[in-house]
């Protein structure tokens, strides 16, 4: 399987994940599933890495005290 890398930065610091789809999506299953929890419309079982980046970023704008998140996941 093919193996992706996803950026979390947050406030300056930045993290690198690496790993298959699913792999990731487990990872981060967590922040999907409380982002899902604000906001129904977030994808808990992405199809590709692109789609779980942007719901990843749903899921931290969704979650968010003030609606802004400080954290943002980018595809590399």
């Amino acid at each position: 399987m093919k193996k992706y890398t996803i950026e979390k930065s947050r406030r300056g610091r930045t993290t690198k994940v690496e790993g298959t789809l699913p792999e990731l999506t487990e990872y981060f299953r967590y922040t999907l599933e409380t982002g899902k929890s604000y906001n129904p419309k977030v994808n808990i079982a992405p199809k590709t890495a692109r789609s779980l980046v942007s719901n990843l970023n749903k899921a931290k704008e969704a979650s968010a005290a003030n609606g802004a998140s400080d954290t943002y996941f980018y595809l590399l």
